[in-house]
């Protein structure tokens, strides 16, 4: 098993970082005291001075404030509609102005800190177009300590004090994943306790009840809180996490190189597949941050920026200036636009309209005319720079249908005037449909810049502006180039192109495979029968005799060991031994996990005194047909989520039950179903032996 995950303390204050400081986080990497199994992951420390911690410190504690104040105002609405005096409803809306006041400035602040982007770009002095990166959302801390102790008291049987390493291993690892480091390891640690959640739903979350312990997550964009008691929102919000840190991932690597841009689209990639997963398989989220729309928005905003990476690719790979070249990146260009302007009327829609910042509509807005303007300008480089790669006249020739092939196909529609093959063999049509094409540039460059020009946030990201302004320049030296004196003619309407890609951008589902895990409440023994939805009766201690003609008791299966039959008047059954317990000690050794021969051995082992058997029976198994048959109706409606999950505890025999819905209806149908004690064909086992042994 790994290392524990070390605690990270509370990031309730304010720290004062120099402006120098370094943006690469720093993982914790000290052990935990006396701790020798769990997670090897570790949280950044919050006290390390990064550009990126400051970030994370002023979101806190803005969301804070804007928990306070909400108070104050839920406070101030219920007094006003409960009283009737006049002069104290006067002094109650007085006040909700003031607090409704500070509610906008903060919300004002938080959206500035969220626009931030700069923090999460790379270092590299390329100059290269800002990507938009997602805050990751804030959490309160929980204290499982009291609710589960409880619980393993009540439901388990057992001395809550024995697990109090386990549940501090488990408060560890959730404090850690506040913290993730902005690389693999990061995500990893979100990953690892998104999967322990799955052993914790199982363990502490019966579907009749929930565990009282109260889950606090903050909006990534607007910081309004949102508590609830279900665990499917505490595994919505880290999936969240997963995807948002999958942004920052993808805006800080160096797309100046191939590598770079790479790792730069199998990030977003990832993170469209977060966020797409999130949007399929939860519903009913409390907080627009996980609301469809805003995961729609958020899916798209996503293969709009590798759809930039692979353009950005294919500029790269393209040193030539040959007709078809120059049109394949008009073409990117176009294909880049295109999505960015789907992107921008998804954040208009009227619940996105006044909840996305406005920096992302304006940055989105920036990005469909630059683009737009960029795929214009190749194409009149491709027309007024036309060049033959080949010298023979038969390549020549070859090249020529080849580009006349490709021009053809080039605009959404067919232009009027001259055909474009005739335009083609013309350099005095050529330089004139090219001009249009850079008048056309020039004007949706000038958009671009006074866009960028309307948004304060964007004004000050000095890369942006450096990358507006030259290729803005360059379209200008290029019309000025192509223009004559003696050019009377009024330059024609360049035709729509039509956008075209090589590399379609895929959603990568995230795999939650990847990351192993153990459960760290394994203690309490096998999912198959020590889980949330069993019912048993308490520990009976039976004190077995052996007898000429054996223990009297047939058994069967692994972890836990079934004992299958009693022979009547034989000496496990006149100690009290019945069909159905399960063993889980022999003479106080704990055999929860213990294989069938390792049991037997056990108690041919025993010495003449006899051997003390601790053993449970097992009254019900709520609602498991019920959720067996849920999960193959979801399995059949294409539920990932619950496959998932099935999965994941197969390898140990277990069963699973889904996390589908924050608030889920449970229908209680497992209270008319009776089943007689040692009955095994309905219950789930590690391995089943074909043959009954008796002892």
């Amino acid at each position: 098993m790994e290392e524990p995950a070390t605690s990270i303390l509370h990031r309730e204050f304010e720290m004062s970082l120099s402006d120098g400081a370094s943006d690469d986080d720093m993982p914790l990497t000290l052990p935990t005291e006396g701790s020798h199994s769990g997670s090897i992951r570790k949280g950044c420390d919050p006290f390390a001075q990064t550009q990126r911690s400051k970030l994370q410190h002023r979101r806190a504690r803005i969301n804070q404030q804007i928990n306070k104040e909400m108070l104050m105002r839920a406070g101030a609405e219920n007094l006003f509609r409960a009283t009737t005096n006049n002069k104290v409803r006067e002094t109650v809306a007085l006040e909700l102005s003031f607090v409704n006041s500070n509610l906008q400035l903060l919300k004002e602040e938080l959206e500035e800190l969220n626009s931030n982007m700069e923090v999460y770009q790379t270092d590299s002095e390329a100059v290269n177009v800002p990507m938009i990166p997602l805050g990751l959302k804030e959490t309160k801390e929980v204290d499982f300590t009291v609710s589960i102790q409880d619980f393993i008291c009540e439901h388990y049987g057992e001395d809550s004090s024995l697990y109090d390493k386990e549940i501090k291993e488990l408060m560890e690892l959730r404090q850690a994943m506040r913290t993730p480091s902005r690389n693999q390891a990061g995500l990893e640690l979100l990953m690892e306790y998104y999967n322990q959640l799955y052993y914790l739903d199982q363990r502490f979350f019966p579907p009749h009840r929930n565990l009282g312990v109260h889950f606090h997550w903050y909006d990534s964009l607007t910081g309004v809180p949102s508590c609830q008691r279900a665990l499917a929102f505490e595994k919505g919000s880290v999936l969240f996490n997963i995807g948002a840190l999958y942004t920052q991932i993808g805006a800080r690597q160096d797309r100046s190189a191939t590598a770079g841009i790479d790792r730069a689209i199998d990030a977003f990639q990832r993170a469209a597949g977060a966020f797409n997963y999130l949007k399929e398989n939860f519903s009913n989220a409390p907080s627009l941050d996980m609301s469809g729309p805003s995961l729609c928005m958020l899916v798209r905003l996503m293969i709009a920026q590798v759809q930039e990476c692979v353009f950005e690719r294919v500029t790269l790979t393209t040193q030539d200036i040959h007709f078809t070249s120059q049109l394949s990146l008009a073409q990117e260009a176009a294909r880049v636009s295109d999505v960015y302007l789907l992107v921008q009327q998804t954040m208009t829609q009227p619940l996105m309209k006044d909840y996305v910042p406005f920096s992302w509509a304006s940055m989105v807005q920036v990005k469909s005319e630059h683009f737009r303007a960029l795929s214009h300008y190749y194409t009149a480089v491709a027309l007024c720079d036309h060049m033959s790669p080949v010298a023979s006249a038969e390549e020549k020739e070859q090249h020529e249908e080849e580009a006349e092939k490709a021009f053809l196909q080039f605009y959404v529609s067919t232009p009027l005037g001259p055909s474009l093959s005739q335009v083609l063999q013309d350099p005095e049509k050529r330089r004139k449909l090219g001009k249009a094409h850079l008048r056309r540039a020039v004007i949706r460059h000038e958009e671009a810049m006074r866009v960028h020009g309307l948004c304060k946030i964007l004004r000050k990201m000095d890369i942006l502006q450096d990358v507006l302004s030259l290729t803005h320049k360059r379209s200008l030296d290029k019309y000025s180039e192509l223009d004559r004196e003696d050019d009377f003619d009024e330059t024609a309407e360049a035709p729509e192109i039509q956008s075209q890609t090589h590399q379609k951008p895929d959603i990568t589902p995230t795999n939650f495979s990847t990351v192993q895990v153990t459960d760290i409440f394994q203690r309490l023994g096998p999912l198959s029968v020590f889980c949330a939805r069993a019912r048993w009766g308490p520990v009976r201690l039976i004190c077995l005799q052996r007898r000429e003609g054996g223990l009297g008791l047939t058994l069967r299966g692994d972890s836990p060991v079934l004992v299958a039959g009693v022979i009547p008047g034989g000496c496990a059954a006149e100690a009290g031994l019945r069909e159905g317990d399960y063993i889980v000690a022999v003479d106080g050794q704990d055999c929860k996990w213990a294989k069938h021969g390792e049991v037997v051995n056990m108690l041919k082992s025993c010495s003449e005194s006899g051997v003390e058997l601790s053993v449970v029976t097992l009254h019900s198994h709520d609602t498991q047909q019920v959720c067996e048959r849920r999960a193959i109706m979801l399995s059949n409606c294409g539920d990932k989520e619950n496959a998932r999950q099935r999965l994941l505890g197969a390898a140990k025999g277990q069963s699973s039950a889904s996390l589908l819905n924050w608030n889920r209806k449970k229908k209680r149908e497992g209270s008319s179903v009776t089943k007689r004690l040692g009955s095994t064909f309905s219950l789930s086992f590690g391995s089943i032996r074909d043959a009954e042994d008796m002892y």
